[in-house]
């Protein structure tokens, strides 16, 4: 009995492999296997998290293996020429994400969609770090909002630092004196040092892949340090920058500061008025820069002082003010920067750093003040 079912079984074998009837595809009229349609790469899943007054961040994942994720804000359907998704995003704008999942070998996902309406005034606070610290001695920024970029000569420029993360115990990182701390006060400190001979340390935080914004009111209340080869910036790069690297993704330069082409300005040292900041963006290709600065140096002005340095960014205008968001100095448009004008292609993520050295500062020399502190009172974010 058991020989008879073996072999009745086995007929059934030779039987379905040679019609074709075990397999998942058909046989075509030229004798080939036509495989069977695509299945579809997994719908997008969203969270939320509370932001400020109203406004919401978003993240967007998916389980398909190897995907993609491209969405829209202005509630037209997602293609794969959509914006990329790279990073949580803020919403503080009434308006409809959409997102699909595009994945090799699937076919494009199901569209989500989520409406908002948070219905927020333009001019309210939507986000911010404030630094705070409510402990008895000095702590590390939000690991939920701040990493860093690290090593030496990590990002360019020809800079002479070592960047420092948090906790990094490797030399001349000194974790019991981190370059990045938030003191009692409530104050950001970005230190660097020159921990021998011409070996520094700083540190550049970022909120690259934790959060990022397109459009609205940013600035930062800082102090800054005033010495040769001091460059303390505050700035913006594109979400993008991953895919389509530097200066495709668009930078925008709220306030950048150097000693190097100018003696410093301390209180009665130079005449009232000497020192400056500048603001900037930076666009193009890799071998077509585009390219804008503007200073502000009123007269009196000293970066050494405590002040507010913004941006306002609307759909094609980006406009840096200091101190307050009447007083613009530098204005930039597709018209006066040209096109590309990638300041529209996407969200932007935050970073703060102080860098030693370099091509535009030059490098420190005997005048130069060691520790250099960059202060950071705050970061905040208003509805345009």
């Amino acid at each position: 009995m058991r020989m008879r079912v073996e072999m009745f079984g086995s007929l059934l074998l030779m039987v379905a492999l040679m019609c074709g009837c075990g397999g998942g595809g058909k046989t075509s009229s030229n004798g080939t296997d036509t495989p069977p349609p695509a299945q579809n790469a997994a719908t997008p899943t969203m969270t939320t998290a509370a932001a400020q007054n109203g406004a919401t961040i978003v993240s967007l994942a998916d389980s398909t293996s190897g995907v993609t994720i491209y969405y829209t804000l202005d509630g037209s359907t997602p293609t794969s020429t959509s914006m990329q998704y790279f990073a949580p995003f803020l919403v503080s704008s009434n308006l409809t994400v959409k997102a699909i999942a595009a994945a090799p070998g699937y076919q494009n996902s199901t569209v989500l969609s989520k409406d908002f309406a948070p219905n927020i005034a333009s001019g309210t606070l939507v986000w911010s770090d404030e630094f705070a610290n409510a402990g008895g001695a000095n702590a590390l920024p939000d690991a939920k909002t701040w990493t860093y970029d690290t090593g030496y000569r990590c990002c360019g420029n020809n800079e002479l630092e070592t960047y420092c993360a948090a906790g990094s115990a490797t030399a001349p990182c000194d974790p019991a004196n981190p370059n990045a701390y938030i003191d009692t006060t409530g104050v950001l400190h970005i230190v660097g040092r020159n921990t021998s001979g011409t070996t520094y340390s700083s540190a550049r935080l970022k909120t690259q892949g934790v959060f990022s914004f397109m459009y609205g009111r940013i600035e930062a209340r800082m102090k800054l340090p005033e010495s040769q080869g001091m460059w303390p910036a505050f700035w913006l790069l594109g979400n993008n920058i991953t895919t389509v690297s530097w200066p495709a993704c668009g930078e925008l330069d709220v306030m950048e500061h150097i000693d190097g082409s100018n003696p410093p300005f301390y209180a009665g040292a130079q005449p009232p008025g000497y020192d400056w900041i500048a603001g900037s963006v930076h666009g193009g290709t890799t071998s077509a820069h585009l390219d804008g600065t503007q200073k502000y140096n009123p007269q009196g002005f000293s970066a050494a002082a405590w002040h507010t340095y913004g941006m306002s960014w609307t759909k094609g205008q980006v406009q840096f003010y200091v101190d307050d968001p009447a007083n613009v100095y530098a204005t930039y448009t597709p018209a006066t920067f040209g096109n590309p004008w990638p300041f529209d292609a996407g969200p932007q993520f935050i970073i703060l750093n102080l860098a030693i050295g370099g091509d535009w500062p030059g490098s420190p020399d005997a005048t130069t003040v060691f520790p250099g502190d960059m202060q950071v009172d705050y970061v905040r974010i208003y509805k345009n």
